[in-house]
């Protein structure tokens, strides 16, 4: 179990939203590689960024910033999502060094379109699914569209997705607890890993995690709670290397 360090960049800065809301936007550092930077000294073994601007815009508008964290760090695995909707923005960003990028709104919009790139792009394509109340939001969550999660992530596992971030939306940037039901329901429904984000507050949430990890849950992304203090990620790694360990 990874637990992976959520960076979101706004404006060229490091922030956290409450559920999604740009306007609710907790500015946590001018100087996203520097935050890069702490949590690679913690141990991570995998980043998480999200272009916050680009998800809005529909195209990337921090790129420079992701390439300064990629420049920095070039040995450690990127996942990168926000904005992300066409072939040559997927293909730009792998050029930059990023392991994974994350389709969101795009795959839920145009279906055939995660097929065409995971064919074009093996292995490096995820799809984030971010739902309230078991329907898929997009547009930087500020739409549900109709789509049960389960039902989407079962057809985007047959067209070759390395892996599904699911985030409860209700949840993220709350700091009211992971929901271990709805991700443990999506994971025991397809074949392929699920990475859990939304919610994540303390070390409890992380051992949780690891107890139902086996349904196929191979990460935790955690923002807000690493930031707060509430969660010390170190230990939270070191917890999820035992736990997994002893299964």
């Amino acid at each position: 179990m990874l637990v992976i360090p959520a960076i979101d960049i706004k404006d060229g800065k490091c922030v956290r939203l409450r559920q999604g809301r740009m306007n609710d936007a907790t500015v946590f550092s001018d100087d996203p590689v520097a935050m890069a930077r702490r949590w690679v000294e913690a141990g991570a073994r995998r980043l998480h960024i999200v272009d916050l601007n680009g998800a809005v815009a529909g195209k990337p508008v921090n790129a420079a910033a992701i390439q300064a964290i990629l420049s920095a760090f070039p040995e450690m695995p990127v996942q990168v999502g926000g904005g992300i909707r066409d072939e040559d923005t997927i293909q730009a960003y792998l050029d930059m060094g990023v392991r994974y990028v994350i389709l969101g709104t795009k795959a839920v919009n145009a279906p055939h379109f995660v097929s065409d790139v995971c064919t074009e792009f093996p292995g490096h394509i995820i799809v984030g699914l971010d739902a309230k109340d078991s329907k898929v939001a997009i547009d930087g969550w500020s739409k549900l569209s109709g789509h049960d999660v389960v039902d989407l992530a079962k057809k985007f596992q047959d067209d070759g997705v390395e892996a599904i971030i699911y985030t409860d939306i209700g949840r993220d940037g709350m700091m009211t607890g992971v929901n271990i039901e709805a991700t443990v329901k999506l994971a025991n429904a397809i074949s392929i890993p699920v990475i859990a984000s939304g919610g994540i507050t303390n070390i409890d949430d992380i051992r949780r995690l690891c107890e139902v990890g086996e349904a196929g849950i191979v990460g935790a992304i955690t923002g807000r709670a690493i930031y707060e203090g509430t969660l010390d990620f170190a230990a939270a790694q070191k917890l999820a290397d035992e736990m997994t360990k002893t299964k």
